[in-house]
């Protein structure tokens, strides 16, 4: 009943409905037209056929770019572009890696380069040089030959002490008169002149040396005496130089009286003096007596001087080449423009030292002059030493 009830209310309100509004009928074969709904699907359509005209038109150049490189032979334009990007990365990473070896090779080289270069320094540092090694010996020498030649000179010294205060058994122990005849007898027998013979003195005719007594080249001459015979003459020389004939020895009474007790006083001071001029005499002699063995450098130099070349050397020869040499030596010169720098500044240290021991040399000898000096002062002072008036003799008082 209920349902009955409900279709009809709805059947009256539609009639209802149709009375109050008045709608027109509806047919059903009109057409239902939106005309934005039209427009909108208009404008959509012709974005779409733009944009497959610009798909159409990126294809077609596609497809002749394709065509030109030929699709078959190469691939395709992605394939294409795909490996000429690897193979540019394949270029890059190559072109690192060779940077990367030529680096390490010049890094390996130039680490091998300085190390040569700082080993050479230390070689350079720490090797001796040949030039070193020749000064070393040159200095070892000189100071050998020093110490011969101080022991020769204290050797004749010590004789002509003994010749100039006429001790027993020297020549003018018995009076002058012998002394007189024994420097008559040694002249005759070694140093005979054309003189001597002529008088009818020489018995062996004129000897080698004539007159080498008493000729300053025997004493000083080309630095070392070449032989024994010239050692010899050297020193006759100097006995002719300083104290030809010593006086006659003080002996027996003449001693104990008081003129003999003055005069021994007079004899010593005059044999301290004759004894301090003998001795400069006397080293003269050692400095150029030969002493040690010539080094095949020092006879290089001679050479090159067109000096005569000894076996031995004197010290004062051995000093003179190791001062000269650095001077006109051309080997020595030579070395030195090739010379590293720690040789060069061995070489000077060499050189100081060499300076320092002439600085020695000339400080002993200095010494020697200054008391010659001081000796000439003092006979000056004593010569002139007159008292004013003759004084008489003090009373001794006896406390």
């Amino acid at each position: 009943m209920r349902r009955l009830s409900l279709a009809g209310s709805t059947a009256f309100g539609i009639v209802v409905g149709a009375v109050l509004f008045n709608a027109p009928m509806a047919l059903a074969d009109w057409p239902v037209i939106d005309v934005a709904s039209i427009a909108k699907e208009v404008g959509i359509i012709d974005a779409v056929n733009a944009v497959k005209s610009v798909n159409d038109a990126i294809n077609s150049g596609i497809s002749d770019f394709n065509k030109a490189i030929g699709l078959n032979t190469y691939g395709d334009t992605n394939t294409l572009l795909r490996q000429g990007f690897t193979q540019n990365a394949n270029y890059s990473k190559a072109q690192i890696g060779a940077q990367q070896q030529i680096v390490d090779a010049s890094n390996t080289v130039m680490s091998q380069f300085q190390l040569g270069i700082r080993q050479a320094q230390i070689r350079d540092e720490q090797a001796p040089s040949p030039t070193q090694c020749t000064a070393l010996d040159g200095g070892v020498g000189t100071q050998a030959a020093a110490v011969q030649a101080y022991d020769l000179a204290a050797t004749l010294a010590g004789t002509h002490d003994m010749r100039g205060e006429a001790t027993q058994g020297m020549p003018s122990y018995l009076g002058t008169r012998q002394g007189v005849q024994s420097n008559a007898a040694n002249h005759i027998a070694l140093y005979c002149d054309t003189t001597d013979q002529a008088a009818g003195l020489c018995s062996n005719g004129v000897s080698a040396k004539p007159d080498a007594d008493q000729r300053s080249s025997s004493l000083f001459g080309a630095g070392t005496y070449p032989d024994q015979a010239s050692v010899v003459a050297a020193k006759d020389f100097a006995i002719n130089l300083i104290e030809p004939v010593a006086p006659a020895a003080l002996r027996g009474d003449q001693l104990n009286s008081l003129a003999g007790q003055d005069a021994a006083v007079q004899r010593r001071s005059f044999n301290a003096r004759m004894s301090l001029a003998q001795s400069f005499v006397d080293e003269a002699i050692g400095m150029q007596s030969p002493s040690i063995p010539t080094t095949p450098l020092q006879q290089q130099y001679l050479t090159n001087l067109g000096l005569p070349v000894p076996a031995n050397l004197s010290w004062f020869q051995a000093l003179q080449i190791e001062a000269e040499r650095r001077i006109s030596d051309v080997t020595w010169n030579a070395t030195l423009a090739s010379m590293p720098p720690a040789a060069v500044e061995r070489e000077i240290a060499s050189e100081m030292a060499l300076s320092n021991y002439l600085a020695f040399q000339n400080f002993k000898l200095a010494m020697k002059h200054t008391t010659i000096g001081a000796t000439q002062l003092a006979e000056t002072a004593e010569h002139n030493f007159v008292p004013t008036v003759r004084m008489a003799a003090p009373a001794m008082v006896s406390n």
